[in-house]
């Protein structure tokens, strides 16, 4: 497929309470993080102003970017990202994150001493 538009969107990186291998206590602690990292990730497509939105079929990757070099689980990490995929559809980037709309590349780990994030980089299919 071609691609022809993309957008980076920065964000923090998802909280460990989202890590689906973790006991983090109640449901509530989750929920929250959930809505949280959703109305981030809405805010950040919104401020992006694309004016081409909803894109009907797209692609993505996330590149972490930690402090400290260690062996990460991309799938893990992936499913972290349920509340920032949910905010990117919410703030009209895509039409859905269906499975025959948005395909979820392997994650990438880099290292910033200085600034922990995500980067979910978004390609537009043609």
């Amino acid at each position: 497929m071609n691609q022809s538009e993309t957008v980076t969107i920065v964000l923090p990186l998802p909280p460990s309470v989202l890590n689906p291998n973790g006991q983090h206590g109640h449901y509530m602690v989750r929920a929250n993080a959930l809505k949280k990292c959703r109305k981030l990730a809405r805010m950040a497509v919104e401020a992006e102003c694309i004016e081409t939105g909803p894109w009907e079929k797209v692609e993505a990757r996330a590149v972490f970017f930690h402090k400290a070099k260690r062996r990460r689980d991309g799938v893990n990490f992936n499913s972290r990202l349920k509340g920032y995929v949910d905010g990117i559809v919410d703030g009209g980037l895509v039409v859905d994150d269906d499975s025959e709309r948005w395909t979820q590349l392997p994650p990438k780990f880099e290292i910033d001493k200085e600034m922990g994030r995500v980067e979910i980089t978004v390609w537009r299919m043609r």
